[in-house]
């Protein structure tokens, strides 16, 4: 299921034209009422409520990054908990007027003893500002700092918006209060591939329609959206000559897709995000798996080199003899300094390796693919959910907040081994990052000796606090498989507790100082729970 993004289709919401409407409908409701009473109960939403006698009316100022609304609620029950009052100065202060600013995105509530609040809708920069005697007395986004000193005097701007206005400067100079959505409205409708005097003609068309307009609600591409004209191929949800009327229906509408998709949203990406990694480890693991299967040949040449012990030369370095597999010669690479029974031994452990690396890529595998079915259920799941409490409640119910949350996935190869984990690190920055970050002075670091490899992490345990020889055997045999011995026989690898290793200022990543360690002799393996 593809899932639609929510798009910023409140602009028009905050268009000049549409406040020039609204202030004058809040005008014929407003005045002669009292403030009485004005607070917070989160950070992005303001209540301002306003009396006479029983009568009420609300504006919820809902100031949210993309999501710059304002609603008109007749009643509103304010909560116990988590609430501050604001604007205090102003409370019982009476409305006088509704002043809407000339070609500006705000209007005043005008009040007794010269007190104003000021509502500022420039989209994503929106605030509410309470003014007394002309200046800035406070605001309420705290983040809009620059608002304190905002010139109230200033805010009215005359624009000339005659045609020979528009010839000469074009239609951003002349009519900047358009905003996006009236523009592309003209574009769509050929605008831009007429004459001038059409232009004209059609944009004074538009005008006209926006400064006596019917509202409507309307859906496409699956978004809500405010308008102030009517859209050819949308579905028309609501169509209003009353601003407030038609407000209050976007917001209702527009605000539960809005945050069902801000609750879901970034889950489904992070879901998405680590499908995609899955696909790109499954992809790397299958190459892998592949390339040993049909190369999984040392236990045949190892029997091949037992069948002809009598045939080979001491100090042999390389020996064609007759694969009795495939019924034809075969080059075979042996170690002079062997001899052909401890090079059958060599191929024989190899072979054994081959089939624990095949049997872990197989466990991997299955458990990777496992990981993205249940990635995909939940991503199939969360699509369908149009509530927020359905949301949350899945989520509580699978333990999807560390998703939520996007906590990184686990930076380094991780096993465990008789209650023990054991920390692998993936590359020369990833050491790094798991000896001086991750490790505790307690663990126990081990490394191959005087060759590139993982750095390897044995994390200590409060309740045994020294390390068993076969943990450490263990630990010893990984931090010879992850590194250049790999396909020794026996493979040198140091060990010490992580307060005795050190990095030097300006070394290149990986590289550490060991200031006192142990040494084991190990063959390289990769992990298995059956090899003690």
């Amino acid at each position: 299921m593809k899932r639609q993004a929510i798009v910023n289709t409140t602009e028009m919401f905050n268009n000049y034209y549409f406040l020039r409407q609204l202030s004058q409908a809040l005008k014929e409701r407003l005045v002669g009422m009292t403030l009485g009473a004005c607070f917070s109960q989160s950070k992005d939403e303001l209540m301002i409520g306003f009396y006479k006698g029983v009568q009420e009316q609300w504006i919820r100022a809902s100031l949210i990054p993309n999501f710059n609304l304002l609603t008109f609620p007749l009643d509103y029950q304010r909560k116990k908990v988590n609430s501050i009052d604001l604007f205090k100065d102003a409370i019982d202060q009476e409305v006088e007027d509704i002043i809407q600013y000339h070609n500006e995105r705000a209007f005043l509530v005008k009040m007794t003893n010269d007190w104003g609040i000021l509502f500022k809708m420039y989209g994503n920069r929106s605030n509410i500002l309470l003014i007394h005697e002309g200046e800035v007395h406070s605001i309420f986004q705290k983040r809009h700092i620059e608002d304190q000193n905002m010139e109230i005097n200033a805010l009215d701007r005359t624009i000339d918006q005659s045609k020979e206005a528009f010839f000469e400067g074009g239609i951003k100079a002349t009519f900047p209060t358009l905003g996006r959505e009236a523009n592309a409205y003209l574009e769509s409708q050929g605008f831009n591939d007429v004459s001038p005097d059409e232009q004209w003609t059609r944009l004074s068309d538009l005008v006209k329609k926006l400064e006596s307009p019917h509202y409507y609600v309307e859906e496409k591409d699956e978004q809500v959206q405010f308008l102030l004209f009517q859209l050819e191929d949308a579905k028309t949800l609501l169509e209003s000559a009353h601003p407030i009327e038609a407000a209050n229906e976007f917001y209702y509408r527009f605000s539960k897709r809005f945050f069902v998709e801000r609750e879901k949203g970034p889950l489904i990406k992070e879901i998405d995000k680590r499908l995609k990694q899955s696909k790109s480890y499954l992809k790397k693991h299958y190459a892998r798996y592949e390339e040993l299967t049909e190369s999984a040949r040392f236990e045949e040449i190892a029997n091949i080199i037992m069948a002809n012990l009598h045939n080979i030369p001491p100090r042999t370095k390389k020996i064609t003899l007759f694969d009795f597999y495939n019924e034809e010669d075969i080059k075979i690479k042996l170690n002079e300094l062997h001899t052909p029974q401890k090079n059958a031994e060599t191929y024989y452990r190899k072979a054994k390796n081959q089939k624990l690396e095949v049997k872990n890529l197989e466990a991997n595998i299955q458990q990777k693919e496992d990981e993205m079915e249940e990635l995909k259920v939940h991503r199939d799941a969360l699509g369908q959910f149009e509530m927020v409490r359905e949301i949350r409640k899945y989520i509580k119910a699978h333990s999807l907040q560390k998703l939520q949350k996007n906590e990184p996935i686990f930076p380094f190869r991780k096993f465990e081994y008789k209650g023990f984990e054991i920390w692998v690190g993936k590359n020369a920055v990833n050491n790094d990052l798991l000896t001086q970050r991750y490790a505790h002075k307690r663990d126990l670091w081990l490394h191959a000796r005087d060759v590139a490899g993982s750095h390897v992490v044995v994390k200590w345990k409060s309740k045994q606090p020294t390390f068993p020889v076969n943990v450490i055997e263990k630990a010893a045999s990984l931090a010879a498989y992850y590194s250049q011995r790999k396909t020794d026989t026996l493979c040198p690898v140091i060990y010490t507790p992580k307060k005795f290793v050190r990095k030097r200022k300006g070394d290149p990543a990986g590289l550490v100082v060991v200031d006192k360690e142990k040494v084991v002799l190990i063959e390289p393996a990769p992990f298995s729970e059956g090899l003690n």
